[in-house]
């Protein structure tokens, strides 16, 4: 019998996703069944405050939540609540901020008016494993940022980097591989940053991947978002020698192609650095493909800072490659400089998309007539160990790998793939 119904609204990165897989996840052992908006008792908002647009977001998500007309009670939690809590309770009586999303199953619970059962408000969403996407969960190994970016106001509203303990993170995987996960990816707000006691000895994540692939029964591990002076030769040599069961996909953050810019945004590295960061991981993972994100319209971005950004872009060929408006973020030292023309940001938007598109299309291209390692999600869909999606041309177990052999692309980079008749489908 269900305690109370619940619904969740989530914004942000993939570390809010596993935060409220976690949470939900709690609330699941406890007996809450979860609905849409419109019908939840409880209303949990996971916020995001990463620029100023995203804040925006979440404020009409609770006010929104909290005007439903069933009167819900509305659980905002996230980086938005940290710093901002009480203009977010000031939004309407039955909003309740929580700041520490380790306490916000508990805080359902009790406004359910249901036991709390094993939830605890001295628990940590950080060793918990996520519930969702089983066949390829997010796990979180870090928090927190000891950078000082000037668009950034994430570091004030996690704090500084902190690590999960090795033998909770061990747990963790163990248990998602027996819900069935066959990959799991690792995920934190800084991830290169992580540091554990492994064998004696405080170690990072190269440590960490080596630890896990010999304590657990993963089947491949991913590396999620990493800054490029954390991607070390140790780190390389590792996937290197792990090439099936550590994804061959780094998505090492840019932000700018333009020294100048980069330099403003208070990033601890410039192109040059970069572009050794991009020449090392290939020639040391064979068949790595790479990600990035970046920024355009940063304030004081000129004409030939962005055609420097666009350019170098095209040089690193990304095969995958998240591109941002500049959000202006009250409370950052960026919000001060001067700002560019939105039309500007706009078309340098447009621009730099198409690049992504051209570069992802020529990456998948590339791509036909080898055999990929795919990990299929469901009936005739899979992904790569690079993040290419697959469309399977015969129906193959769902939740288990298969060698395939990439026979086209389409013009957004899917990848085609079949199977030979002699070949195993499942490994």
């Amino acid at each position: 019998m269900s305690v109370g119904k619940v619904a969740f609204a989530n914004l942000g990165c993939r570390v809010n996703r596993v935060e409220i897989d976690v949470i939900a996840s709690e609330l699941e052992r406890a007996g809450c069944e979860f609905v849409g908006e419109q019908d939840a008792d409880v209303i949990v908002v996971n916020s995001c405050a990463v620029t100023g647009e995203a804040e925006a977001k979440t404020r009409k998500a609770i006010r929104h939540a909290a005007s439903l007309p069933q009167v819900p009670i509305v659980i905002a939690t996230g980086c938005v609540a940290t710093l901002f809590g009480g203009e977010l309770e000031a939004i309407g009586a039955n909003v309740r901020v929580v700041r520490s999303k380790a306490k916000v199953s508990g805080e359902v619970l009790r406004e359910l008016g249901a036991p709390e059962g094993g939830v605890s408000d001295e628990g940590t969403v950080l060793d918990a494993p996520s519930p969702t996407g089983r066949t390829r969960p997010g796990i979180k190994i870090q928090d927190g940022c000891d950078n000082r970016c000037t668009y950034c106001i994430v570091w004030k509203a996690r704090g500084r980097s902190r690590s999960v303990p090795v033998e909770d993170i061990v747990s963790s995987v163990r248990e998602a591989v027996g819900r069935g996960a066959r990959e799991v990816v690792l995920t934190g707000i800084n991830i290169g940053r992580f540091r554990g006691e492994i064998e004696g000895a405080v170690r990072g994540l190269p440590a960490l991947l080596e630890h896990l692939l010999g304590a657990t029964d993963v089947e491949r591990l991913r590396v999620t978002s990493i800054e490029p002076p954390d991607v070390t030769d140790e780190l390389l040599r590792v996937m290197a020698s792990h090439p099936e069961r550590i994804a061959p996909f780094l998505h090492i953050c840019l932000q700018s192609g333009s020294d100048a810019t980069l330099a403003r945004m208070g990033r601890v590295y410039d192109t040059a650095f970069y572009r050794d960061v991009v020449r090392r991981s290939r020639e040391m993972v064979p068949g790595l493909a790479l990600g990035t994100d970046v920024i355009v319209g940063f304030p004081g971005e000129t004409d030939e800072e962005f055609e420097d950004s666009l350019a170098f872009c095209r040089e690193m060929d990304f095969s995958k490659m998240h591109v941002f408006r500049y959000s202006q973020r009250p409370g950052t030292p960026a919000a001060e400089m001067e700002q560019v023309d939105a039309r500007i940001k706009a078309e340098r938007g447009r621009r730099m998309r198409a690049l992504a598109r051209t570069m992802r299309l020529a990456a998948a291209r590339r791509l036909v007539g080898t055999e990929q390692l795919v990990l299929v999600q469901a009936t005739g869909a899979g992904v790569t160990g690079g993040l290419f999606d697959v469309v399977v041309d015969r129906d193959i177990e769902p939740d288990t790998f298969a060698r395939l052999t990439v026979s086209s692309a389409a013009a957004d980079g899917t990848l085609f793939a079949t199977m030979r008749q002699d070949d195993s489908v499942a490994i």
